[in-house]
């Protein structure tokens, strides 16, 4: 029996693969728990269509983050805070601080994925990674100065 798999099988093969097996071992495992298909030319064929559909959506999403990223390694941030004579920070510079006055510009960024490492203590020029999804990241050029 041939099956198409739809989800990664340990020790069998990866999504999208089409496997000759057993047929008690396709109808009752792979089949009955949603690992596979039976592979049919109507199912492979929709399943290739899916899976460009899903190529084509990513294209787009990352030529968007693209754009994204490019907004944000031309914008020069500054932040106000708190902070001694001798210029340490009551406090350090958090993440949702940055992704608040990223917003105020027009950039939405969740602040879970703005990194900060090691913590801003200190007034400063400092460079800070904006993670981005799909691999891409950013580098935001911060400028902290005291209040």
């Amino acid at each position: 029996m041939k099956v198409l798999l739809i989800k990664d099988v340990p020790n069998l093969g990866k999504a999208g693969e089409v496997k000759e097996v057993k047929d008690g071992y396709g109808k009752n495992f792979l089949i009955a728990r949603g690992f596979a298909k039976l592979a049919t030319p109507d199912v492979i064929e929709a399943w290739e269509k899916e899976q460009e559909k899903k190529a084509q959506e990513e294209a787009k999403e990352i030529e968007k983050l693209k754009a994204i990223k490019e907004k944000i390694e031309n914008t020069t941030l500054t932040i106000r805070h708190k902070a001694g004579a001798n210029g340490s920070l009551f406090g350090a510079i958090t993440n949702k601080e940055v992704a608040e006055a990223l917003h105020e510009k027009g950039i939405d960024i969740d602040k879970k994925h703005v990194d900060i490492h090691p913590p801003i203590k200190q007034t400063g020029e400092y460079d800070v990674d904006i993670k981005l999804g799909h691999g891409l990241h950013a580098t935001l050029k911060l400028i902290v100065e005291a209040e």
